[in-house]
């Protein structure tokens, strides 16, 4: 089995716009050689792009991220999610830090059947450490949400950086943190920062965007340093193909034991299913 815990999709009529304003990012903050050299895209940001990759891939399930850029994109998106959700993709809901009605939203989102939300503290503008983020992350956790967050630098976005591994070790101090799953492995092109303030802690880690810029020797450390069992696959599809993060775990030298932790059991067990559900 095999699960791929960070995808992204958008509806029909505003995915090909929307994926091209996240190209412009790139582009501006990464110039024309980069986008050239790597190819981000590899499917159409939609749910039909999605379940097409899956099957190619031989991805079993995928969790789809949406974020609310703004407060008043919450229940639009939220709604959205919860239209798509189905036994191969599972959405999580969305909040902004500053909605003022975020209390609901959550509840709500709980009361729904959703299992986490994402928040994206450099879309977002919001730091992860802040009083705004830290309230969201608390009730989540007495709801019984997980929180997905992008962790580190973001290449389509220029600084100052609003999660950093620092930061998320600020929030540790508020919450145990066992219910909040930070990306890129704890800090995208961060990693450094990540071996100094978070691994071996409770917090979870995923492994979206770093097969091609992660030295194969520091990522195996890091997960055997953190404990394979808060590490899941994520893809971040459709920037990456899951078939070759999938093809980079397996050539760290992981055990087939902490292999089928990553790539399925941590994510049944934190999602409160099992192998046969």
């Amino acid at each position: 089995m095999l699960i791929d815990f960070h995808t992204h999709i958008f509806p029909e009529h505003i995915a090909e716009r929307s994926v091209a304003a996240l190209l412009a990012g790139i582009r501006r903050e990464q110039g024309d050689a980069y986008c050239e050299s790597n190819t981000l895209i590899y499917r159409p940001a939609t749910l039909d792009g999605l379940l097409d990759l899956m099957q190619k891939s031989g991805v079993d399930r995928s969790i789809c991220l949406p974020i609310a850029t703004k407060p008043s994109q919450t229940e639009t998106i939220n709604r959205y999610a919860e239209q798509v959700r189905s036994a191969q993709a599972l959405s999580f809901g969305t909040v902004h830090p500053a909605d003022p009605d975020w209390e609901r939203v959550l509840c709500s989102l709980a009361e729904r059947g959703f299992r986490g939300i994402k928040l994206h503290p450099q879309f977002q503008q919001s730091y992860i450490d802040s009083p705004e983020s830290i309230r969201i992350i608390k009730k989540c956790e007495q709801l019984g949400l997980l929180v997905m967050f992008h962790a580190g630098s973001d290449i389509g976005l220029p600084p100052p950086l609003y999660a950093t591994p620092e930061r998320i070790a600020h929030v540790l101090t508020e919450t145990d943190g066992s219910h909040m799953i930070a990306a890129h492995l704890g800090g995208w092109d961060m990693w450094d920062d990540v071996e100094r303030y978070l691994v071996g802690t409770p917090i979870l880690m995923d492994t979206a965007f770093i097969w091609k810029f992660l030295a194969p020797e520091q990522c195996l450390r890091m997960i055997r340093n953190h404990g394979a069992d808060k590490i899941l696959f994520g893809s971040d599809s459709p920037w990456e193909d899951p078939a070759d993060t999938l093809r980079y775990l397996r050539s760290l030298g992981l055990t087939a034991e902490e292999l089928d932790q990553i790539t399925y059991q941590n994510a049944l067990r934190i999602l409160g299913e099992n192998a046969s559900a």
